[in-house]
């Protein structure tokens, strides 16, 4: 089983706590992605940002200094999102860690996919970023099917807990014979699953730091999940797509 979450806009330097043990797969692709970013203007990387000027002065600083190979920061610990916070991976066990090193892989729009403990530098990037590289229309189109081929290689079964932008420059290049099963958190309103973004966030921080602790192989048991109020709902689910339900507080 490989586990594939989001990447998240916020990101730190930390070369302290883990080592970094390589480089990402794609560190060739990066490159390339490095220097059309390089050769754009800051107010053509503003617009392809989508972001204030301070962020973007921060990133364009980023990008003038940036070393692909060198003070590297080990993926997991680099992101700062709300889903990486819930997950809590510098105070994970040794167990913990250990699952994370086989099953995890980050998606990324400027690495591609990272395994947890590949060395990345803070950047600006995001998958759905309409950046045109080597003739490719957007960044889908410049991944094309290097990340499935390369998650296929290594399992034949995929948990889908990324956002939709970025789960989807891996699913429709599976070949069938590989189960892509997604997690959804969502309430019921008015009969229907409302899925909200931070609270998604938090629900998949927690379940991957609950599958880490508990070594979660056998996608059975991952309805066992119950964190955050969450339970698992048979009648909205299917054999590929897993809904829990954020029960109700209800007054005593």
């Amino acid at each position: 089983m490989r586990i594939i979450i989001s990447p998240a806009k916020k990101m730190n330097v930390d070369t302290d706590s883990f080592a970094v043990e390589a480089l990402p797969r794609f560190v060739g692709e990066t490159e390339k992605l490095m220097e059309a970013l390089k050769g754009m203007t800051p107010e053509a990387l503003q617009k392809l940002w989508k972001c204030n000027d301070g962020i973007t002065a921060l990133n364009v600083e980023r990008l003038q200094n940036m070393d692909l190979r060198r003070g590297l920061t080990p993926a997991v610990l680099s992101y700062e999102g709300i889903q990486y916070q819930y997950l809590a991976p510098g105070v994970l066990e040794t167990g913990g860690l250990r699952y994370l090193r086989k099953h995890l892989r980050i998606l990324s729009g400027f690495y591609g996919l990272l395994r947890p403990f590949d060395g990345v530098t803070p950047y600006r990037l995001e998958m759905q970023a309409k950046l045109s590289v080597d003739g490719k229309k957007d960044l889908y189109d410049f991944w094309g099917d290097r990340l499935a081929v390369q998650l296929v290689s290594e399992t034949e079964l995929i948990l889908n807990l990324a956002s939709k932008e970025y789960s989807k420059a891996v699913e429709p290049w599976l070949p069938r014979g590989v189960r892509f099963l997604t997690c959804v958190f969502g309430e019921l309103k008015e009969g229907r699953v409302v899925e909200k973004g931070t609270m998604c966030k938090m629900a998949r921080g927690q379940m991957l730091r609950w599958m880490a602790e508990n070594d979660i192989t056998n996608p059975a048991d991952i309805r066992n999940f119950n964190d955050l109020e969450y339970r698992f709902s048979p009648e909205h689910s299917s054999e590929n797509n897993y809904v829990f339900i954020k029960e109700e507080k209800r007054d005593a």
